[in-house]
């Protein structure tokens, strides 16, 4: 299965030579972006790319390609050379559940300002900041804890680098992440599509138990990182921000539609609370963004094809709880 940037943008990185850098290179986000960047640059990965995480190790794509990843620390020693860098470096929601506040606003401050205080030393031109849609629900009361504190420090980032683009006369590309598809996604029962795949490759119906609706909408990782090449790559001065698209749907249309895909049977629990959940992005800049850089978005069949693949290529157990 073809997994690959927009064709025009894959050609134009390809062409290009700036220095690639990615903080925080070992996640869901930043794997499923090395194995693209495999793909467009071939034999030039490892010479254009540098990768950073939280510890030095060797990251292993699907593609068979290895690179190696050092420590976040380490950033500031790289040359001053043209580069983008894509900021994935967070501790993540189900982390602030799990941590002190004060630690988890610590470590995540941490991150972001050893990010920014390395921009300019190692020459970065324009920067992209995964952020995330529960920056939205940051002054929300009726959000959990975690979720406000998440998006809170997630709003703080947005707002920190696009101070430096606007002070520096450089790029910030920021994209609110609500819903995404593809390889390498992890924490499988903890997102609702990966939990209703896991269920069908186990040979189990799919089980949508929420009491009341839920409604999200999804887009492909290729999708929305051939959106941010192409915006990082326009040479333009100042920030853009923009949600995650997708087609809103209530988890019962999902459950089918994995279904569909898969051959699975879905059960799902009557509705008995008027209360909907909704966490899907204000699409119309997103939309507008994709018509005006030539990119086709990926059908939702697809993004569950192309999931499904890679969780049941990548010898990720299928037994244990149900989605």
């Amino acid at each position: 299965m073809s997994y690959a940037l927009s064709h025009a943008i894959g050609a134009k990185l390809r062409d290009g030579d700036r220095r690639i850098v990615i903080a925080g290179a070992g996640g869901w986000l930043g794997l499923a972006t090395l194995e693209l960047l495999a793909d467009a640059l071939g034999d030039a990965l490892c010479a254009r790319v540098r990768c950073f995480g939280s510890s030095g190790r060797v990251l292993t794509l699907l593609s068979g390609d290895r690179i190696e990843q050092r420590p976040l620390a380490e950033l500031g020693k790289l040359d001053e050379v043209p580069t983008l860098l894509l900021h994935l470096a967070f501790l993540t929601k189900d982390r602030a559940e799990n941590m002190a506040e004060a630690d988890y606003r610590y470590a995540n401050r941490a991150l972001t300002g050893l990010v920014l205080d390395n921009l300019d030393r190692i020459g970065a031109e324009s920067a992209f900041v995964a952020s995330s849609g529960a920056a939205r629900f940051a002054d929300d009361p009726s959000r959990s804890p975690a979720m406000r504190l998440y998006g809170e420090l997630k709003r703080d980032d947005e707002r920190a680098f696009a101070a430096w683009a606007n002070t520096t006369g450089k790029r910030t590309v920021t994209a609110r992440i609500f819903n995404i598809a593809g390889p390498h996604i992890n924490k499988l029962h903890s997102y609702a599509l990966s939990a209703f795949i896991l269920n069908a490759l186990a040979g189990r119906p799919i089980e949508v138990k929420a009491t009341h609706r839920v409604v999200r909408g999804y887009v492909a990782i290729r999708e929305l990182m051939s959106l941010v090449f192409a915006l990082l790559l326009e040479r333009k001065a100042g920030v853009i921000q923009f949600d995650t698209g997708g087609c809103p749907m209530e988890l019962e249309e999902v459950a089918k539609l994995v279904a569909a895909e898969t051959g699975a049977s879905v059960v799902r629990a009557p509705i008995s609370h008027d209360r909907t959940d909704e966490y899907v992005g204000d699409a119309a800049v997103y939309d507008d963004l994709l018509r005006e850089n030539g990119i086709v978005p990926v059908a939702f069949a697809q993004q569950i094809a192309e999931t499904r693949a890679f969780m049941a290529s990548a010898a990720i157990p299928i037994s244990g709880e149900k989605g």
